[in-house]
């Protein structure tokens, strides 16, 4: 007879759940792919998932011990994954050397920006979970895929056979990245030419396994929206913003000169309206939740803690309070410590407690935005941008209003400064929440205890805060940031994001932001919204989700061709899995090759950023010089395809007898 849920005792495996080793091992993984997220968010303006390739690295490891569960498993991952999105804070933070307020990134200024924010991300994720986990019919694809790997976790066949993916897309992707380095392949295919008489546009075809794996994931719809919003980025508005507002210099100059000056900020206002879409959509079950929770603390302190199934058990809505508060107090603090050091100490009072109540009110509402779109289209998919592009402007517009006319004009590039220091507090809470949800799916899947995965993200939290200081400082000092006084445009890393912030706190703040530009942005937005709207009603598969189509707009097509390239291959690639005899097996393993392909990239970076620190030159691996540029790219571009066809081919056909559908 079935026993009643709030009834059950706690299931065997959950004293082996919550483990020192279990912690150890995904501290450990949490700081490699957080240097791997931080060198790749940088230089694509996206950050990669990594709660599936460090499921398969616990499970290959922890495979050798009798006790090992599928919940202790699942607690690795669940710490490693802070490494994909905590990481995302380089989505601002950078703005403030590209506005030259800061020189390079202190130690413990961005630590605590990370792991306070972090920290209150997930105390905020803890109301959101029965609204948008187990109350709702979201899919979380990203939180079920990586579910589906631990459920196999027993399997020792299919554990080789996953860790071996990821290692095969590392090992690859790396070396092919080393073999840029030397220059005997070219890193990207990219051409420019004139469209009319004075319009110019172009493409740059970034040759990185990483991107291909990306596109991989995020699936052929989302691609297929980038590849949308790249279009009419670079078909419609390039040609005719340099039609309009002709500059000197080649097609090359003219075209990126509209796109980064006009065009990203269209992209702007359509990720703006998008998230705000989502925002609106939440109220009810962001309530819902809220009034769940409250109910679950009362049946609490009524009936004592086993008045609740074993996986229901959040941390108590008390603890969560008081833990809120004591993040809050140092949060108060480092925002004063920052306002006196602008210059601003004359404003302190008005500056801490305004800056103190954005802080709490936006982080809840964009944790909330954040957390839907993790459900809806997977956390790497998450408007992370959108919504650090809506929280400069309503900073930057808050302190125009109220405090810019009471200040001497010299104090507009310390209030820009100051909205981008606010900005990331709250980017930090966000990007956690949307992280701490996609996990709890994942532990709801699991049979896994809610609270214990909380805490263990908060284990993660500070271990990703600990290393993105160094990794961001190294890459500063070995490429720099395009647009940061003296950085080489030549080697700077393009940090799209952090750019396009930074400009609209500029913008708002002394008075040098288009604002037509924004609203055509918007008006895309709302036609996105749309269309997306017609195609899901008419065929219930099909999308073009309105904040990929943002992201096509203003990210370079650097990033956007290589993405949509990957999601095309990857929707190939499921189909024919959808053919063989082990599909979901298959599928699975073409996930965890994509994952290896992003990581093994990104740690070749941050290994290469670290020889130009050291060795003092440009390019220390370099073997050929400029003259070779012509044959590097048929070289590069061919091994490339050829690579990519021979990875695909080597997991397609999966032996019957190690892959058992379940």
């Amino acid at each position: 007879m079935e026993i009643p849920a709030d009834t059950k005792p706690d299931a065997p495996q959950a004293a082996r759940e919550l483990t020192l080793r279990g912690l150890v091992l995904g501290a450990l993984i949490t700081i490699v792919f957080t240097a791997a997220n931080v060198y790749f968010g940088l230089k694509a303006g996206i950050t990669f998932a990594t709660s599936i390739p460090a499921a398969v690295i616990s499970m290959a490891l922890l495979r050798r011990t009798r006790d090992a569960t599928v919940q202790e498993n699942n607690i690795v991952q669940t710490v490693a994954s802070a490494a994909g999105t905590l990481s995302a804070i380089i989505f601002v933070l950078p703005g403030l050397v590209m506005i030259g307020w800061w020189r390079g990134f202190p130690y413990w200024t961005t630590f605590l920006i990370c792991a306070l924010g972090g920290v209150l991300g997930v105390m905020y994720s803890i109301p959101l979970r029965r609204a948008l986990v187990t109350g709702s019919t979201l899919p979380f694809p990203e939180g079920v895929a990586c579910a589906a790997v631990l459920n196999v976790s027993g399997a020792g066949d299919e554990a080789r056979a996953g860790l071996g993916a990821v290692m095969r897309g590392a090992w690859t992707s790396a070396a092919f990245a080393a073999l840029i380095g030397t220059r005997l392949f070219a890193g990207d295919v990219a051409r420019y030419f004139r469209v009319g008489a004075r319009g110019a546009t172009g493409f740059d075809f970034s040759l990185s396994f990483a991107l291909f794996g990306v596109g991989h994931l995020v699936g052929l719809w989302v691609g297929l929206a980038m590849l949308a919003g790249a279009a009419i980025a670079w078909g419609g508005l390039v040609p005719w913003f340099t039609a309009l507002h002709p500059v000197a210099g080649g097609a090359a100059a003219a075209a990126e000169a509209a796109w980064s000056a006009r065009v990203r900020f269209v992209g702007a206002g359509t990720i703006g309206v998008a998230a705000i879409w989502t925002l609106l959509s939440l109220a009810r079950p962001v309530a819902s939740g809220l009034s769940s929770a409250l109910a679950a603390s009362r049946a609490r302190r009524q009936h004592g803690a086993n008045a609740l199934a074993r996986v229901e058990r959040d941390i108590p809505i008390g603890i969560v309070g008081v833990v809120t508060l004591a993040c809050l107090v140092p949060v108060a603090v480092i925002l004063g410590a920052f306002a006196r050091g602008s210059g601003l100490g004359a404003q302190l009072a008005v500056l801490v407690a305004g800056g103190l109540a954005y802080v709490v009110l936006m982080s809840f509402f964009v944790s909330a935005v954040c957390g839907y779109m993790a459900g809806l289209i997977g956390a790497s998919n998450s408007p992370l941008s959108g919504v650090g592009i809506l929280v400069v402007i309503g900073a930057a517009v808050l302190l125009a209003l109220g405090l810019e006319p009471h200040l001497p004009p010299v104090a507009g590039r310390a209030l820009v400064a100051f909205a981008l220091f606010v900005t990331a507090v709250i980017f930090a809470v966000a990007t956690i929440a949307n992280n701490n949800l996609q996990d709890l799916k994942t532990g709801q899947l699991v049979d896994a205890t809610p609270w214990r995965q909380q805490l263990a993200l908060v284990v993660g939290v500070v271990m990703g805060a600990a290393v993105i200081p160094p990794v961001l400082g190294l890459l500063n000092q070995a490429y720099g940031f395009a647009g940061a006084p003296g950085a080489d445009p030549a080697r700077a890393l393009p940090a799209p994001q952090a750019g396009l912030i930074s400009a609209l706190a500029v913008g708002v703040l002394q008075g040098k932001i288009d604002w037509r530009l924004i609203v055509d942005g918007a008006a895309i937005g709302a036609a996105a919204i749309a269309v997306d709207a017609a195609l899901t009603r008419r065929w219930r598969r099909v999308s073009l989700p309105p904040l990929a189509i943002g992201l096509g707009i203003y990210l370079p097509t650097s990033t956007t061709l290589m993405v949509v390239l990957g999601a095309i291959a990857g929707h190939w690639f499921e189909r024919r899995a959808d053919r063989g005899p082990s599909p979901e097996a298959t599928r699975r393993l073409g996930v965890l090759l994509a994952s290896g392909l992003i990581v093994g990239e990104s740690l070749v970076g941050v290994l290469l950023a670290a020889l130009v620190v050291f060795s003092g030159r440009p390019a220390p691996l370099a073997l050929v010089g400029d003259g070779f540029a012509n044959a590097a790219v048929w070289l590069g571009g061919g091994a490339f395809a050829v690579t990519i066809a021979w990875l695909y081919r080597s997991i397609g056909r999966p032996p019957v007898s190690s892959f058992i559908n379940r």
